[in-house]
């Protein structure tokens, strides 16, 4: 390799001499020799000169230097020569060899290259997914330019929500002042999705930017949007249907409201710059999550028939979606006041009953399951009746609408058992405990076929029960000869 040469190609490249710096390049390689810097500089001064045909040849070897690296950008820049040398199918592999390289610094320039390449064959898909890549890209330094195109992309692909998104999102990446295209953009992106409103706002502020002038067909659809705002605040029967057919857009133009609105991200108010889709930061959706790159020629030619197919049955969706969730409700809503009626409520006076036996067991404080109002006297003699250390088991329930009875059967830490009569009052769709009553068995003399009867020792029914009685029903409660 001829050093000197080298060095001197590089003095005249800095200074701009470009057919000087290409000509000293030529001889820094000697025959069957390989040299990527060389070829490098090489093809981008024959790019100066426009001489596209020789700078794609100097980067083909450069990239037969597989030492030197920079594959990405040499393909990149072979793919642009061969564009300029009217070579545009050559021109493809290069682009997408370059953005498979990991260690490309910049790829947003060959996806951008991609998406104009795809743009010029009318294959809109590809475009868009390149000028998706492109503007996802965080060396690029201007995403608004990509997702201009990639609105642009979605209209043509006849999925108008989608292109608002995205040309949303390009005015949130652009400077403020000179956004007057994006607005006229976004204005036809809203007529197309039958958002009319939105449509007269964005066109206004398009001609709100004095360095941009409204297209025809842009002018148009401003004109139509007006008169149908103009009808609509009229208060009158709207002809908005047959102006906007009469500018071109299809019947049902009128609405100004997409069907489609309430799934779309923006309708949340929480869109992603990068996520305009609401799709894990993919402005158009990967395939394993759309049906997007599945779509045939015949869905295409037949989504404006599928979608006034849908205008058609989506009221009539609505209103038995209402009528059905209206029946649901009323059925819970009945089925809530029966089980009200018949004395259910949650949590259970079993589970109330049981639950304040196992705090009273374990020491802890009884007061969440009393009644709301008890004294503070009756409060410490249900205390003082219920056993430290048992363990209790409901044994029967009587149930009412706004009372009930829980018979409990505790068996105590020592030995043997004793049963108590729990009151609970209804407390909303809950139940609380307002007394509980010892209660044992006695031999009696009565008259009774098991010669036994029952005996109620009442002691948090009464407020006016002394301390001795509820230190005697205690003890009763912990004492084995009680069962």
């Amino acid at each position: 390799m001829n050093t000197q040469a080298l060095n001197m190609a590089k003095t005249l490249y800095q200074r701009g001499d470009w057919a000087g710096a290409a000509n000293a390049l030529s001889q820094v390689k000697a025959a069957g020799e390989v040299c990527g810097e060389a070829d490098h500089l090489r093809g981008n001064a024959f790019m100066k000169l426009g001489m596209f045909n020789e700078a794609a040849g100097a980067y083909a070897e450069a990239l037969a230097d597989v030492g030197y690296g920079h594959v990405g950008a040499l393909n990149c820049n072979r793919g642009r020569a061969l564009v300029a040398a009217g070579q545009p199918d050559a021109a493809a592999p290069c682009f997408e060899a370059a953005v498979a390289d990991k260690g490309y610094a910049t790829p947003y320039k060959a996806y951008l290259a991609l998406g104009n390449l795809y743009s010029r064959r009318g294959m809109a898909r590809e475009a868009g997914v390149a000028w998706r890549s492109a503007a996802i890209d965080e060396a690029n330094p201007d995403p608004s330019g990509a997702l201009v195109k990639l609105g642009g992309c979605f209209m043509t692909l006849g999925r108008p929500v989608d292109a608002v998104e995205a040309y949303r999102t390009a005015l949130d990446f652009s400077p403020e002042g000179g956004q007057g295209a994006i607005y006229a953009d976004l204005g036809l992106a809203y007529m197309a999705a039958n958002r009319v409103a939105e449509a007269s706002d964005a066109f206004t502020q398009a001609i709100s930017d004095p360095t941009y002038h409204l297209t025809p067909e842009q002018q148009t659809a401003f004109s139509a949007a007006q008169k149908a705002m103009s009808a609509l605040s009229a208060g009158g029967p709207s002809e908005t249907d047959q102006m906007l057919a009469g500018a071109g857009y299809g019947a049902g133009a009128a609405q100004q409201q997409d069907p489609f609105a309430a799934t779309s991200p923006a309708s949340s108010g929480t869109l992603d710059p990068l996520d305009p889709l609401g799709k894990s930061g993919e402005f158009i959706p990967s395939p394993e999550d759309t049906g997007f790159f599945s779509v045939t020629e015949e869905d295409l030619m037949k989504a404006d028939k599928d979608k006034r197919k849908m205008e058609r049955k989506h009221k009539k969706r609505g209103l038995k979606v209402f009528l059905v969730l209206l029946l649901i409700v009323l059925v819970l809503a009945a089925g809530a006041v029966f089980a009200y009626y018949r004395g259910y409520g949650w949590p259970t006076q079993e589970s109330v009953a049981t639950d304040m036996f196992s705090a009273a067991a374990a020491g802890n404080d009884v007061s969440p399951y009393l009644a709301d109002g008890m004294s503070d006297d009756t409060k410490a003699q249900i205390e003082a009746i219920l056993p430290k250390g048992a363990t209790a088991e409901v044994s029967g329930v009587d149930r009412s609408m706004t009372s009930s009875t829980v018979l409990v059967t505790a068996t105590l830490s020592g030995s043997g058992t004793q049963s108590y009569k729990v009151t609970l009052a209804r407390s909303g769709a809950s139940w609380k405990v307002a007394g509980v009553e010892l209660s044992f068995a006695s031999q009696t003399g009565t008259s009774s076929s098991s010669g036994t009867t029952t005996t109620t020792g009442t002691l948090a029914t009464t407020s006016e029960a002394s301390t001795d009685a509820v230190s005697a029903a205690a003890n009763a409660a912990t004492s084995p000869s009680v069962s």
